[in-house]
């Protein structure tokens, strides 16, 4: 355990910290995988609405220091190249 007063602040802070990258991590994954299933069941629209969903939820990742900003892109870009797979077929 901590000696200090502001090593049982960093402590706390980390337990913090910790706790809501959970939360973005587990909402990450979960929006992902929204378009993935929308895009294996072959929905147009489905697929179409949940990249919407991705693309504003990953770029306010960006905002809120989870997410890098390429990272977010890259993420959002491959997303809509799958997408884009329903299209053409």
């Amino acid at each position: 355990m901590a000696n200090h007063k502001s090593a049982e602040k960093r402590a706390r802070q980390t337990i913090k910290r910790t706790e809501r990258n959970r939360f973005y991590r587990t909402r990450l994954k979960n929006i992902t995988k929204a378009v993935v299933v929308a895009v294996d069941a072959k929905d147009l629209n489905a697929a179409t609405e949940a990249l919407k969903v991705a693309n504003k939820s990953l770029h306010s990742f960006v905002s809120k220091g989870f997410l890098k900003k390429q990272t977010a892109s890259r993420r959002v870009g491959r997303l809509a190249k799958l997408v884009n797979t329903l299209k053409i077929a």
